[in-house]
């Protein structure tokens, strides 16, 4: 008789097992694209006269990119020449893609990264610099910019 109970609760315990097999229906989810983060990177310095400043940056996706030239000194009215452009580090030069050869201070550059990649904001003496430090009014205009990108 113990054989029997044993043999039935085996029974039971397989047919439960069994029972609790099969397939359930799930419902696709759709998948969501991840907002890409945004960077934003201040940039101070010096201009000299006749002087050129590049600075790097990478954009890690594609997307939006600002580039603001937030400050001029000593002297806000003072123009500079600002430019955006792809940078190779290779070559360690700045192909340029906008430029404002007379931009005041919260000049704005507007772009569009289209992947990953190496990009540069340039600022250069237009005349003004020059034209300061012989004038004696300034040895060197100081810049403040601001990069927003990917």
């Amino acid at each position: 008789m113990l054989r029997r109970i044993a043999c039935g609760t085996l029974l039971c315990a397989m047919a439960a097992l069994a029972g609790a097999c099969g397939s359930t229906t799930t419902t696709p989810t759709t998948p969501t694209t991840p907002t890409p983060t945004t960077t934003t990177e201040t940039f101070q310095g010096l201009l000299n006269p006749a002087g050129t400043v590049v600075i790097s940056f990478v954009t890690q996706t594609g997307g939006a990119v600002t580039a603001t030239l937030s400050a001029v000194g000593p002297d806000s009215t003072q123009t500079i020449g600002f430019s955006l452009g792809t940078y190779t580090p290779a070559l360690h030069t700045c192909s340029v893609n906008f430029d404002n050869p007379a931009a005041l201070q919260a000049s704005v550059f507007n772009a569009t990264a289209t992947s990953t990649g190496f990009y540069c904001v340039r600022m250069y003496d237009n005349g003004s610099v020059t034209a300061a430090a012989a004038a004696g009014t300034a040895q060197a205009f100081t810049y403040t910019v601001v990069v927003t990108h990917p």
